[in-house]
């Protein structure tokens, strides 16, 4: 029987791509994949034995149990998984009839895949500006959108580093405009907004299962939710080739199916998600009593109405780059998302914005660093990071 991989294995083998959501190479990684896996190991293995040893790959029991459970956790009645939170953010636009001609609203600091998705159904993005406390969805940026773009079809704000976005004042907005909402809920699993589960907040949410992510995958995987059963089966036709059974299509669609291995996964984590994410809002908590009051470290705490997951602890600094330089000569790995806002960025610009369009998110892209969090991470662990810090600040005096 061939030995179990360590930690540095797992180092050595994907140290050229720590961004992916890999454990760095450094001792204090900025997430560990690894130490989660190994805790519930055992219960993987099972899981996936056991699609095998049924032969349901596609579709089947599992993927009808996780999107059960999954519906279940978010409290609303429907969940549709879908191939990645790309498609998944495709497939809520395109259940909705929005392509050529239509507008949504989003915002640039964001993953590419938000506004990917508007472009691959055909829609044109129009960006709106965030707020500096929260990075998430500005809601008086997006009033001024919608005053001055009437063909505006929905609205896709996006829960950021796991905290929710402004939904009441949002949604309140996009009612006005006879606009829908499509929570972009990729990093907020488990995320509360005045009470309410995100994924149930909106018309419809998208959800990403990628590895990193705190309810993660062992690849590529996604899921819609809503309260709408029309618009759920509209997106269960769509995500498999238009079928409402075999071998007859009533719509053209697309091949986005979450395959029956990695239901299987997601169920055995989603039995501990809400054990993760409670120890990530604890870290979370020792992080900002360790690091309030000092100089030129604002933290991006969750705002007093929401209760954020913690997808991302992050902090922000006029001299982030040379933060992240001393804590990564201590061997302590961080991570920057996102470094370009999408207006900026070579593919999106036939958007037609230029800098300073959106000066909130140009200068959270210039000082954002998210420093190491995860369930495993020690108490220890946490307080080495935090002096690491403290001695940046002092040195800067």
């Amino acid at each position: 029987m061939a030995p179990q991989a360590t930690r540095r294995d797992v180092w050595r083998r994907f140290d050229a791509i720590p961004a992916l959501g890999y454990p760095s190479a450094m001792p204090i990684p900025q997430a560990d994949l690894f130490a989660q896996h190994q805790g519930i190991r055992a219960e993987i293995d099972a899981a996936i034995r056991s699609v095998i040893d049924s032969s349901a790959f596609v579709r089947g029991p599992e993927l009808s149990a996780f999107e059960a459970e999954f519906a279940a956790f978010c409290e609303v009645p429907h969940a549709v998984g879908v191939g990645n939170g790309t498609d998944a953010l495709a497939l809520c636009l395109r259940a909705l009839g929005i392509g050529p001609g239509d507008e949504v609203a989003t915002v640039p600091f964001t993953f590419a895949a938000t506004v990917e998705a508007i472009c691959h159904v055909g829609a044109t993005p129009v960006l709106v500006d965030i707020e500096p406390c929260t990075c998430t969805m500005d809601p008086q940026a997006l009033g001024r959108v919608l005053d001055t773009h009437p063909r505006v079809r929905a609205v896709l704000p996006v829960h950021l580093y796991g905290q929710p976005a402004a939904m009441d004042d949002i949604g309140a907005l996009a009612a006005r405009a006879g606009a829908a909402v499509i929570e972009d809920a990729a990093q907020a699993h488990g995320a509360r907004y005045r009470g309410a589960r995100v994924g149930g907040i909106g018309t419809l949410a998208a959800f990403s299962f990628y590895p990193g992510k705190n309810l993660g995958a062992l690849g590529d995987a996604g899921a819609v939710t809503t309260r709408d059963a029309a618009l759920a089966e509209a997106v269960a036709l769509l995500r498999d080739h238009g079928q409402p059974r075999k071998y007859t299509h009533d719509r053209i669609g697309f091949n986005s199916r979450l395959d029956g291995i990695q239901a299987a996964v997601l169920r055995v984590k989603l039995r501990h998600l809400e054990a993760w994410n409670a120890r990530r809002r604890a870290l979370a908590a020792s992080y900002e009593q360790a690091l309030a009051g000092l100089s030129g470290i604002d933290v991006l705490g969750a705002a007093d109405d929401r209760e954020s997951v913690y997808h991302l602890f992050v902090i922000r600094s006029a001299d982030r780059d040379a933060l992240q330089a001393h804590l990564a000569a201590r061997d302590i790995a961080t991570a920057i998302h996102y470094p370009i806002p999408l207006h900026l960025q070579p593919g999106f610009v036939f958007l037609g914005y230029r800098g300073g369009a959106f000066p909130v998110s140009e200068r959270c892209a210039q000082e954002v660093l998210a420093l190491p969090l995860y369930p495993e991470m020690t108490d220890e662990t946490l307080h080495e990071v935090c002096a690491a810090v403290r001695e940046w600040v002092e040195r800067r005096r």
